[in-house]
């Protein structure tokens, strides 16, 4: 074909007529998105919720929980009555509390010593040397429970009291030297 021939092919151009009650006419052209532009967004949010639901589970099967403590044995070692200036009572206990774990973390400790108190006052302390707390687990602690100066008329009323409401509000202070475990990693404890 000539040139001359894909010219008489084509449409000719014809002018729009003037009419005064022309109308304008808008023409929008249809946004057609791609297959694979929709398949990237879709696998972006699929993998952004997948990512976020795996972080969510990582963090509730990591995050510490308190241990279930029980009083497995208790044993009296020494009594100590002073009279003067108060009435006091010196006390000793060796323990063995049965720890129960349930973090995914060990603790294999030096040292542990617990302050306990009752109603803003110091009665004793709790002292460990050496031991483990398995992960996942149950594991027993030997210890010692020194009371020192209980007062028996004040403390032992407050005591009745508490005890007859269902809940006696120890205070305690931990201190523990030792190692941190979490599968193959060992981390300091102080």
């Amino acid at each position: 074909m000539s040139k001359q021939g894909s010219r008489d092919s084509s449409v000719p151009y014809i002018p729009l007529p003037q009419n005064p009650n022309h109308q304008n006419v808008i023409v929008s052209l249809v946004y057609y998105h791609r297959p694979y532009q929709t398949n990237h967004y879709l696998r972006r949010g699929v993998i952004f919720a997948g990512v976020l639901l795996l972080l969510s589970a990582t963090i509730l099967f990591f995050y510490p929980s308190d241990p279930i403590l029980k009083l497995a044995r208790i044993r009296l070692n020494h009594v100590g009555v002073i009279s003067s200036p108060k009435l006091t009572i010196d006390l000793s206990f060796s323990l063995t509390i049965s720890v129960r774990n349930r973090d995914f973390f060990s603790l294999d400790y030096e040292k542990l010593v617990v302050s306990v108190g009752y109603r803003g006052k110091e009665l004793g302390v709790v002292n460990s040397e050496g031991g483990r707390v398995r992960a996942r687990g149950r594991s027993y602690v030997n210890a010692t429970l020194d009371l020192n100066g209980f007062e028996v008329v004040h403390d032992v009323i407050y005591l009745i009291e508490d005890w007859a409401k269902g809940v006696i509000p120890f205070d305690t202070t931990t201190k523990v030297n030792g190692v941190l475990g979490l599968c193959f990693l060992k981390i300091p404890l102080k």
